[in-house]
């Protein structure tokens, strides 16, 4: 007896943060900043993450706001893609 085989898929997780390097060829270091709060004291807490970003028209710059996704892996440090520009440096 064969069970049909359901399709799931995963909500893909989406993040917004500053482009702070494209330097290197179709790819943007994004930094990711969110507030924590501390699980005896309760102060908020300041956290940041830098994650590479396939950008594939090139066309963002340092001080860019961009959302990115989870994606399969590109490389070895490369797992999410730019989806759009939300908002430009300097404008």
């Amino acid at each position: 007896m064969r069970q049909a085989m359901s399709e799931t898929t995963s909500a893909t997780r989406s993040l917004q943060g500053r482009v702070v390097s494209n330097k290197m060829n179709h790819t943007v270091t994004v930094l990711i900043e969110r507030q924590i709060q501390h699980g005896v004291y309760g102060k908020i807490l300041r956290r940041s993450t830098k994650l590479h970003a396939h950008d594939e028209s090139g066309d963002c710059r340092e001080g860019d706001l961009v959302r990115i996704v989870e994606c399969r892996p590109l490389s070895k440090t490369k797992h999410h893609r730019v989806v759009e520009v939300l908002q430009r440096a300097g404008a």
